[in-house]
C-alpha cells in the first residue's frame, strides 16, 4: 500500500499512540513498523490476538514486561566470541526470568478463559533456567561479580580484604603518633590510583620519602605513599590483577553459555516483543473505548456510531455508514467546515486499523473490509486562490489513483473537480466518478456541485449523503445523513442575518426552476427524514417500555411460583412433624398395649397392631412433584365452563372459564389463569344459572364481580364507613378462597378513602403487606393487598 496514505489519512500517529503503550523496545519498535494486510485470513487471526489480550486486561490486567531489555546487541556479539560485561550478563538474566514470568501468566488465564493466540506464542519461549541460574550464581543485582563465583575468586578477595585491613592498620598508627600528626594536613588515610596515602603538608615532605601520588590544587598538600607501606600496596595490586584475570575467566564462561544459547535468546526477544505489541494493542483499544470489528473481503462496510480516533472523545461526532451492499458509492454534499473531510477521513482510517489488527471506535457488530489498496485525494489545505497549480494536483492525485485502483480498492475524494470553473469541474467530476463506479471499487466522494446531487440520485448503486446543517443555530452538526442530499441554506442563512427580503426574493427568482424544484425535493426529503427518526424513537422507547412490563411480569410470576412451592412443601412439612409425633405415640401405645397382654394374658392379635402400624404409615403426607401429578379424577358428568374444580397438581381450587380442546380447560386460580389438563380436574360444583334477585343498592359501592372468588373490589365513591364494611367482607371472601393477592379500587380523589382503607389493611391479620399498584395496575387509585 502506497505510504502516501499513511501521511493523508495520519496513520502514523495511530501507531505514534500504539508505541507508547508498548513495555519494551522490540514492541515499541513493532508497534512503529505495523503495516496493514491484505490478508483476511491473517488480519482475523491478528485481531483474535488483540480481543484475547483485551479480555486478559479487563479479567487479569495486563501482565508486567518489567525486566524484558533488548539483548540482541550482546548476545549477537557473544556469538562472535567476545566477552560480555555484568552489566550485559544481568540483563540476560532478567529478561530470561520476565519470559519464565509471562508464560506462568498466560498458562494461568488460559485455564481461566482460553486465550489460544497468546498460548501460542508463550509457549515457544525457551527454558532458560540453567543460563539463569549460572548468571545469578555469578553476579548480583547491582551487576557486581559475586565472591561466591569461583573458589579462586573467594580466596583473592579474602586476601584483598585482609591487605587492605593490614596497610590501614599499619597507616592508622602512623598518623596516631604526635610527631606524625603535626606533619599531617588531615589526619585520614585515601587512595589514589588504587593505592592507600596519606595527605603530607609540602614542607615535611622529606620526612616521609615514599612515592608522591598527587597534590591538592594550592599545593600545600602532598598524596603520599609511605615507605613503609610501598611493598604492601604493591602486593595488594598485584592481588587486584589477579581478582580481575578471575573475573575475566568467570566472565567468559557465562558468555560462552549465552553463546550457546544465542539462537534461541534472540528468538525470545522477538516473540516477548510480540506479546508486549499484542497487549499494547489492547492498552489502546482501551483508552479508545474501541471494539472488535467483523473483517470480510466481500466490499461491505458498515460503521455504528464510528468516530475519528485522533479527536477526543468528548467533541468527537460518531458517523453511521454502509457500504457495499445497496450502494457501492457514496456522494457527499454540505457547508465548509461540515465535516465532510473528516468523514472521508474516518472511514479510510479506521479500515486501515482494522486491516492492522486493531479495534476501532465503533459499536459492536460493526462490520469492516479488507481492500487490496486505499487512494484518497484529500487537500486539507483551503486558499482563496484555487488557481491551475491546485487543480493540477489534486487531477495529478487522480489519474495516479485512476491507473492503480482495482474493483477491491477504496477510493476517498474531497471536494471532486475542484479548483476549475464549475461548469467544466462538475462535468469532469460526473465523468471521473462514473468511471470509477464502473470499475466496481468502494468510493465516497465530498462536492459542492448540485450536478452530482442529480447524478447520484438517478445512477444507481449511487446515493447521496450530506453533512446536516442547523439553520437555527447558523452551525454545523456533523452529522452525516445518508440518503439526503445537502441543501446550500444560502437563502435562509443570509435571511437569518437580516439581508433585505426585496434581495432575497430576486435572488429566489435567479435561481431556475430546475434548481427549485431540487431544493423543494430536499427539503421534503429532510423533513420525511425528521419525521421518521421520530417515530423510529418512539417506537424504540416503546418497544423498551414493554420488554421492562414483560421483565417485571415474568418476575411477579416466578415469585409466585416461588411462594407457592414453599408454602406447600411448608405444609408438607408440617404434616410430616405432626405424623411422626402420631406414629410416637401410636408405637408407644402398643408396645404398652403388648407388654399388659403378655403380664395379664390378654389377648391382642399381633396381625391387628401391624394393620394399624400400616394405616399410620399411610397417613403421612407423600413428596409432592411439582406440576407432574396427573390423576383422572372421578367425575358424574363432563366439566363445562363455569364449574368449580380442584386441581390435583396445585391442590387448589379454581373455576373454568372455557374449554381448550378436549383434552385441556382454562382455569382460573385467583388472580391467575392457567391451562390445565381434565385429567388433572376434579368436579366439585357444577355452574349454576344465577337466580334473578333484586339488587339492594349500596351507596357508591360498585362490586367488580359476583364469583364465589373475587380479587378485586370496587369502592368509588363510597365513603370510609361503608368502605371498611365492604373490605372486611372482601378480606374474609379472599382468604378463605386462599387468594394470594387481591386488588381494592378506591380512585385518587383527596386521597381520604385510599388511607382509611390502608390503615385497615395494616393492622388485618390476614394482610402480609400492601402497596400502591404499579403504572399498568391504576397507580395511585388502586391498593394491591398480599395476603398470609
Amino acid at each position: 500500500m502506497d505510504s502516501k496514505i499513511f501521511k493523508t489519512l495520519e496513520y502514523q500517529k495511530i501507531l505514534n499512540k500504539l508505541s507508547h503503550y508498548a513495555q519494551t523496545a522490540t514492541g515499541q519498535q513493532t508497534a512503529l513498523w505495523l503495516q496493514p494486510s491484505d490478508d483476511l485470513e491473517h488480519i482475523k487471526k491478528m485481531l483474535k490476538g488483540t480481543d484475547e489480550a483485551y479480555a486478559a486486561d479487563r479479567l487479569k490486567g495486563v501482565p508486567s514486561f518489567n525486566g524484558v531489555v533488548d539483548i540482541t546487541p550482546a548476545v549477537k556479539r557473544a556469538r562472535i566470541g567476545g566477552t560480555l560485561n555484568p552489566q550485559e550478563l544481568l540483563g540476560i538474566r532478567t529478561t530470561v526470568q520476565a519470559a519464565r514470568r509471562i508464560q506462568v501468566y498466560v498458562a494461568s488465564l488460559h485455564e481461566e478463559n482460553p486465550v489460544e493466540t497468546l498460548l501460542f506464542w508463550s509457549e515457544q519461549l525457551s527454558e532458560q533456567r540453567s543460563l539463569e541460574n549460572s548468571i545469578k550464581g555469578c553476579i548480583d543485582e547491582n551487576a557486581e561479580v559475586l565472591d561466591s563465583a569461583s573458589t579462586e575468586l573467594s580466596q583473592i578477595r579474602r586476601e584483598l580484604r585482609s591487605g587492605e585491613v593490614r596497610i590501614r592498620e599499619k597507616l592508622d598508627s602512623m598518623i596516631r603518633s604526635s610527631t606524625v600528626s603535626k606533619m599531617l594536613q588531615d589526619q585520614l588515610i585515601t587512595i589514589r590510583g588504587d593505592r592507600f596515602v596519606i595527605p603530607v603538608k609540602a614542607e615535611y615532605r622529606s620526612y616521609f620519602g615514599g612515592i608522591v601520588h598527587d597534590q591538592s590544587g594550592s599545593g600545600a598538600t602532598l598524596f603520599i605513599e609511605p615507605e613503609s607501606i610501598v611493598a604492601m600496596n604493591n602486593k595488594l595490586r598485584e592481588t587486584r590483577l589477579r581478582e580481575e584475570r578471575e573475573i575475566e575467566v568467570i566472565l567468559q564462561k557465562l558468555t560462552a553459555l549465552v553463546a550457546e544459547q544465542a539462537d534461541m535468546l534472540l528468538y525470545d526477544v522477538d516473540i516477548l516483543g510480540n506479546l508486549d505489541f499484542i497487549f499494547a494493542k489492547a492498552r489502546l483499544a482501551r483508552e479508545m473505548k474501541a471494539t472488535l470489528p467483523l473483517m470480510n473481503d466481500r466490499g461491505y462496510l458498515k460503521l455504528k456510531k464510528g468516530r475519528h480516533p485522533l479527536i477526543p472523545l468528548e467533541q468527537v461526532v460518531p458517523i453511521d455508514v454502509e457500504l457495499g451492499n445497496s450502494y457501492t458509492s457514496i456522494i457527499v454534499t454540505g457547508p465548509n467546515t461540515g465535516g465532510k473531510t473528516v468523514t472521508l477521513k474516518t472511514i479510510g482510517l479506521l479500515s486501515l486499523m482494522a486491516m492492522s489488527g486493531l479495534f476501532v471506535p465503533v459499536e459492536d457488530e460493526s462490520q469492516l473490509c479488507v481492500f487490496d489498496a486505499i487512494y484518497a485525494d484529500i487537500g486539507d489545505e483551503q486558499s482563496i486562490e484555487q488557481n491551475l497549480s491546485t487543480f493540477s494536483s489534486h487531477m495529478t492525485n487522480i489519474i495516479s489513483i485512476l491507473k492503480n485502483m482495482t474493483p477491491k480498492s477504496l477510493v476517498l475524494l474531497d471536494e471532486v473537480g475542484a479548483g476549475t470553473d464549475p461548469a467544466e469541474g462538475s462535468a469532469l467530476a460526473v465523468s471521473i466518478l462514473e468511471h470509477m463506479h464502473a470499475m466496481g471499487c468502494r468510493m465516497v466522494a465530498t462536492t459542492h456541485y448540485s450536478e452530482l446531487k442529480a447524478y447520484a440520485y438517478e445512477r444507481k448503486g449511487i446515493i447521496n449523503a450530506s453533512m446536516e446543517f442547523d439553520v437555527a443555530t447558523l452551525s454545523p452538526t456533523y452529522r452525516l445523513l445518508v440518503g439526503v442530499p445537502g441543501r446550500s441554506n444560502a437563502f435562509a442563512i443570509a435571511e437569518r442575518l437580516g439581508l433585505s427580503n426585496r434581495i432575497l426574493d430576486y435572488a429566489r427568482g435567479e435561481v431556475t426552476e430546475e434548481d427549485q424544484r431540487v431544493e423543494h425535493m430536499i427539503a421534503s426529503l429532510e423533513q420525511n427524514r425528521l419525521t421518521a427518526e421520530q417515530e423510529r424513537e418512539k417506537a424504540e422507547q416503546l418497544r423498551r417500555e414493554m420488554e421492562a412490563l414483560r421483565s417485571r411480569h415474568q418476575t411477579e410470576l416466578d415469585k409466585l411460583e416461588s411462594q407457592r412451592d414453599r408454602m406447600l412443601a411448608k405444609a408438607e412439612d408440617e404434616a410430616r412433624v405432626l405424623v411422626d409425633k402420631a406414629r410416637s405415640e401410636a408405637e408407644k401405645i402398643i408396645s404398652d398395649l403388648r407388654k399388659l397382654a403378655q403380664e395379664e394374658g390378654a389377648s391382642v392379635k399381633e396381625h391387628k397392631l401391624i394393620a394399624a402400624r400400616k394405616e399410620l404409615d399411610e397417613a403421612e403426607p407423600k413428596q409432592r412433584k411439582k406440576n407432574t401429578v396427573k390423576r383422572a379424577a372421578t367425575r358424574t358428568r363432563s366439566i363445562m365452563a363455569g364449574d368449580e374444580v380442584t386441581v390435583h397438581s396445585l391442590n387448589k381450587k379454581g373455576h373454568v372459564v372455557e374449554l381448550s380442546g378436549s383434552k385441556e380447560a382454562v382455569v382460573q386460580l385467583g388472580i391467575m389463569k392457567m391451562k390445565v389438563s381434565l385429567d388433572d380436574l376434579e368436579l366439585l360444583q357444577p355452574a349454576q344459572t344465577p337466580a334473578p334477585r333484586v339488587q339492594k343498592p349500596v351507596t357508591g359501592v360498585k362490586r367488580t364481580r359476583d364469583d364465589n372468588v373475587r380479587n378485586e373490589l370496587d369502592l368509588r365513591g363510597a365513603n370510609v364507613e361503608e368502605a371498611l364494611i365492604e373490605v372486611d367482607r372482601f378480606m374474609d371472601e379472599a382468604f378463605l378462597a386462599n387468594l394470594g393477592q387481591v386488588h381494592i379500587i378506591h380512585g385518587k380523589g383527596t386521597g381520604v378513602l385510599r388511607t382509611g382503607i390502608q390503615e385497615y389493611l395494616r393492622k388485618h391479620k390476614h394482610v402480609k403487606s400492601y402497596r400502591i399498584g404499579n403504572y399498568n395496575e391504576g397507580g395511585t387509585g388502586v391498593t394491591v393487598a398480599e395476603l398470609e
